[in-house]
């Protein structure tokens, strides 16, 4: 068969910003139904499991992280020099300083933290137990992740506040209003910098027990690691390991709050905190899509993507591709599943805090499920835009058991 011009090809539009919840589920199905690739306002999207897969690895389409001004709008900024991001890196560049940082982000790593991260959730519970009622996503999201972020980087607790505002404002590069919000986004990313130069000076002199203090090792055992790069990665771990988090668990809890029984049953077996959080990460992910461009002129499924073209890898419809999970549009914790959920996405830009933020999650869900009995809605909840790239409950008001 003769390869087509992707420009060319009769596709269905999906549009999936301003619907709700449930109504842009359903436009993600119907094109699905229709055919593996979709045109959008932006250019094109897959949303089935095997080919948001292939596009993910397919080291020929780059992170839109390197191209976000110009699609934001903001085409002035094309050529001005920026901080680099292993974010939006690729090639050789992103491989070294990803094996350099992946260490710190092992499932063996994550677990030396487990302790404080049931120390720290069984603290925010604690806050609002004797209520029986709390807005879960100031309560307890927004506070729950930066402690343990901080003790990875080895920052006093008495600052931790401080990389939560950090963190919020820099995570606003992802919310599609980069125009209005760049100065916000670029003095909490210079404000960090100079706070963590501080800290790696300090680390040269008496080196500790910390991240900066294994990557002041690594750099002096050879590799050309700089004082500029461990900045960058440790901007890089508290985007990873932060606002992440934060929106999957208000999407975790706002669907066990839906499913009293299974909320129920996790409370009664917390073995299957595992479970549980793959399958709230599949059927209600935080990171609904991800996006990329061709650097090159690439050849996929006999369609050719010129050089430039943008490409959306839909992983909330990988997540419930037809063709690959039963039942898809289910929510249960004690099915077993054959697929591994894509809400972490997929090739060389893999969630970097993948194992951290599992480890999170798998700690919160079961202590607040056994500390939150008879968990409901209580009042309407407030979604955040459909445009922002983490995405998830802007205002999540919860009542439950008093204990």
């Amino acid at each position: 068969m003769t390869a087509q011009l992707v420009h060319d090809l009769e596709l269905p539009l999906l549009r999936t910003i301003g619907l709700e919840r449930l109504d842009a589920i359903a436009a993600v199905e119907a094109a699905q139904a229709e055919n593996w690739l979709a045109r959008t306002d932006m250019g094109y999207c897959v949303t089935r499991l095997e080919d948001v897969t292939a596009i993910l690895r397919d080291k020929r389409f780059h992170s839109a992280l390197s191209i976000l001004p110009q699609l934001s709008g903001m085409p002035e900024l094309q050529g001005v020099p920026r901080r680099k991001s292993i974010l939006s890196m690729e090639g050789e560049e992103h491989a070294r300083l990803r094996r350099l940082v992946a260490p710190a982000f092992t499932p063996m790593a994550a677990n030396r933290l487990r302790p404080t991260m049931r120390t720290v959730i069984s603290d925010l519970i604690d806050t609002v137990a004797a209520d029986g009622e709390c807005e879960f996503v100031a309560d307890i999201c927004e506070p729950y992740p930066i402690p343990i972020i901080c003790e990875l980087l080895g920052t006093p607790p008495e600052d931790w506040k401080l990389f939560s505002s950090w963190a919020t404002d820099i995570f606003r590069i992802f919310n599609g209003t980069l125009e209005k919000d760049l100065p916000l986004i670029e003095r909490a990313s210079e404000a960090l910098t100079a706070y963590v130069r501080d800290m790696i000076a300090a680390r040269r002199a008496e080196p500790r027990d910390d991240l900066l203090s294994d990557l002041i090792a690594v750099e002096e055992a050879g590799d050309r690691l700089s004082t500029d790069e461990m900045a960058m990665l440790a901007q890089a771990v508290l985007m990873a390991g932060t606002d992440t988090t934060r929106n999957q668990l208000a999407c975790s809890v706002a669907v066990f709050s839906e499913h009293p029984e299974q909320w129920k049953l996790l409370a009664e077996r917390p073995e299957l905190a595992p479970r549980a959080v793959e399958e709230s990460l599949r059927y209600l992910g935080a990171v609904r899509a991800t996006v990329r461009f061709a650097a090159e002129e690439v050849t996929y499924r006999d369609v050719v993507f010129p050089k430039g073209t943008v490409v959306s890898a839909t992983l909330a419809g990988a997540n419930r591709d037809p063709e690959v999970w039963e039942r898809p549009d289910d929510f249960d914790i004690t099915q077993e599943r054959g697929q591994a959920q894509m809400t972490f996405g997929s090739g060389i830009h893999f969630c970097l805090g993948a194992a951290l933020a599992r480890a999170e999650l798998q700690e919160a869900l079961p202590l607040l499920a056994q500390r939150m009995p008879g968990l409901a809605r209580n009042g309407p909840v407030e979604w955040k835009p459909a445009n922002f790239g983490i995405w998830g409950p802007a205002n999540l008001p919860l009542r439950f058991g008093a204990t």
